[in-house]
């Protein structure tokens, strides 16, 4: 049992000096290390005032999906 435990690490480490290949050291540990890029929001600086209003804007539509087909409200938003 040692024996096919070694010998696979054998053949292993044979196909990572293969000629003409370049394998990255610890790749996998790199790929680990990656983070994901930030993103910062900042808060609206504009003041709306005291008599702003939010206006919206909803219709319905109709999707196709797996198990049918469904309508969905949808809806925009903003403010004056």
């Amino acid at each position: 049992m040692v024996a096919v435990a070694v010998g696979s690490a054998a053949v292993a480490s044979a196909d990572d000096l293969r000629p003409g290949v370049a394998v990255a050291p610890h790749a996998h540990e790199f790929a680990a290390q990656k983070k994901r890029p930030r993103v910062t929001i900042y808060p609206r600086r504009v003041y709306l005032g005291p008599y702003a209003k939010r206006e919206c804007y909803s219709w319905l539509v109709t999707e196709y999906r797996v198990s049918g087909t469904v309508v969905t409200p949808q809806m925009r938003c903003w403010w004056q």
